[in-house]
């Protein structure tokens, strides 16, 4: 957590958050350590050191061992350590669908996730022809209304994201991009009830794409698995075959999730 110095324009950490994150750091490194020994690490009063540690103990982020006074890491980390290693399997499986796909069909495939009103990439495979999409997308926020992943995300999320995407405005990209809501709401119908998405040179000229939703448990739409590629080789007649490959390629990726 940061704040900024409105005199310099800099980060500056709160110190108490860093302090805190500085006592896990310590206690990851050793397997128990006392409130002196910390309060040295630290360069605080000791009587600081022991306010910080029992804030982290009344979360369970730290525990006191036998010897009262002597602290270890908490098990309330696990929740943490397992919400990432969660996101971490995603973007290790959303890897290898993405290698597959482009193994077979040769052009760039991306996985794109539903995150604070934008498609994320956060998988990305890159064919090897002369003539392909090499942009890098992956860590990048693309728009919902104008990409294929963006849409079908968007098709199967919630009301209020959809009324979120249409209150912050269909920004133009180029002079094919959706800007209308009601035509933004055709497409997803669209989108929902044929299964996939397209952008024809909605958000990137001279570019296209096709998407499928990636189910997993409970039949959610976890993420979106797509292809993109010059408009020249993928026209929009392709698009029915290449939503079979993408097909299959997301029913493998959501059973490896649980889906």
């Amino acid at each position: 957590m940061t704040e900024m110095d409105p005199r310099e324009g800099t980060p500056q950490t709160v110190q108490s958050v860093d302090r805190a994150v500085q006592i896990l750091d310590l206690l990851a490194a050793h397997d128990a350590l006392g409130v002196s020994e910390i309060s040295r690490e630290l360069g605080v009063h000791r009587s600081t050191a022991f306010r910080l540690l029992s804030t982290l103990e009344s979360r369970n982020l730290v525990q006191q061992e036998e010897h009262r006074g002597t602290y270890s890491l908490g098990f309330g980390l696990l929740k943490f350590a397992g919400a990432v290693s969660g996101r971490v399997d995603l973007v290790r499986q959303a890897q290898s669908a993405c290698d597959a796909v482009t193994a077979e069909l040769d052009e760039t495939s991306n996985v794109a996730i539903l995150s604070d009103g934008a498609a994320v990439n956060i998988a990305q495979a890159t064919g090897a022809r002369l003539v392909s999409v090499r942009r890098q997308y992956v860590g990048q926020r693309t728009p919902l209304h104008a990409t294929s992943t963006g849409k079908v995300l968007l098709a199967h999320a919630s009301p209020q994201a959809l009324a979120d995407a249409l209150g912050a405005g269909l920004a133009r990209f180029t002079n094919r991009t959706i800007t209308a809501g009601p035509d933004l709401h055709a497409a997803l119908e669209s989108a929902r009830a044929e299964g996939w998405a397209a952008a024809v040179e909605e958000w990137e000229d001279d570019t296209n794409a096709v998407a499928v939703p990636v189910w997993g448990s409970g039949g959610a739409c976890v993420a979106a698995l797509s292809v993109t590629a010059p408009s020249f080789r993928m026209t929009s007649d392709s698009f029915p075959d290449l939503v079979v490959t993408l097909r299959r390629h997301a029913t493998d990726l959501g059973a490896r999730l649980g889906g």
